[in-house]
């Protein structure tokens, strides 16, 4: 089986700015693995550095759940991300080649106002995934005023229902059409994740095959955006980078639950298993 997009190789003399830092926005009480996932995904997958931008009183959390992952506390209203973050954002702004954006956010007003911003006024790339969608739910204009033209959203079924207000059976029945429409509207990737997850651009149609039903388990959605963030900072276009994001997670879900079970399967067994998924491919 050939990989969807070619792997980016290591040069020898090379080191970690070459390739990029992820800026992951997100958490909140209760919510503080869906942060240390997506993290994790993004620096397995190659990224050269990742930067968590988390709640200031969850901080503590962070610097004990990740060892690799730098983290930055950012203003918070009783443990929630707020618009005071901005400033911070802004100064991290430059040492930064793209955003994940949503993952364990939260649905508070201020962390809504929060990430409408963030994905309205920076011009880096863009990963939008879980609360981020949401978010935009609540104001999908934003997307015809950002500022950046490159941007992925990851919704599942009950997210992309959100964004467009169509029932989610009706969707199930026209997903292709209703994937492309949606990311030629907005001028962006779509990956709509499911059984068998669709991703476009609004012209390409990518329809990926690997995966089993035991992702259905919380946090996998996060490793997900994780991946994808990691390959855009590596310097892959962007639907090329949720291909193969796609493609690799679902691999590597495949090898994990050889060992695992469908049953047992768990978000971070695919981080622990993704080395064998792109190992079958060298």
């Amino acid at each position: 089986m050939l990989l969807p997009v070619l792997w980016p190789r290591r040069k020898v003399d090379t080191h970690k700015g070459d390739y990029g830092y992820v800026f992951i926005l997100g958490g909140s009480p209760g919510l503080t693995g869906a942060v240390c996932l997506c993290s994790q995904a993004a620096l397995k997958i190659g990224a050269g550095g990742v930067l968590a931008g988390v709640p200031k009183s969850l901080n503590s959390i962070f610097e004990i759940k990740l060892t690799e992952v730098m983290s930055e506390p950012l203003e918070e209203q009783g443990g929630y991300l707020c618009q005071g973050a901005w400033k911070t954002i802004k100064e991290v702004l430059s040492r930064i080649d793209v955003f994940a954006i949503g993952p364990g956010a939260a649905l508070k007003t201020t962390t809504q106002k929060l990430i409408l911003k963030v994905i309205e006024t920076v011009n880096k790339p863009l990963v939008v995934d879980a609360d981020g969608i949401n978010a935009l739910a609540q104001n999908l204009t934003v997307l015809t005023r950002r500022k950046t033209k490159k941007i992925i959203l990851t919704p599942h079924l009950g997210e992309f229902s959100r964004l467009i207000k169509q029932d989610r059976e009706k969707i199930k029945k026209n997903r292709k059409e209703l994937a492309r429409k949606f990311a030629l509207k907005y001028n962006l990737i779509l990956v709509l994740k499911g059984h068998r997850t669709l991703i476009s651009d609004g012209k390409r149609l990518f329809e990926n095959k690997t995966g089993n039903p035991g992702m259905a388990t919380a946090g996998t959605g996060d490793v997900l955006s994780g991946m994808i963030a990691g390959l855009v900072a590596q310097g892959l276009e962007c639907f090329e980078a949720a291909k193969l994001g796609v493609y690799l997670h679902g691999l590597a879900a495949d090898f994990a639950v050889k060992d695992k079970t469908q049953n047992c399967l768990i978000a971070s067994d695919i981080i622990e298993y993704l080395p064998k998924a792109i190992k079958a491919h060298k």
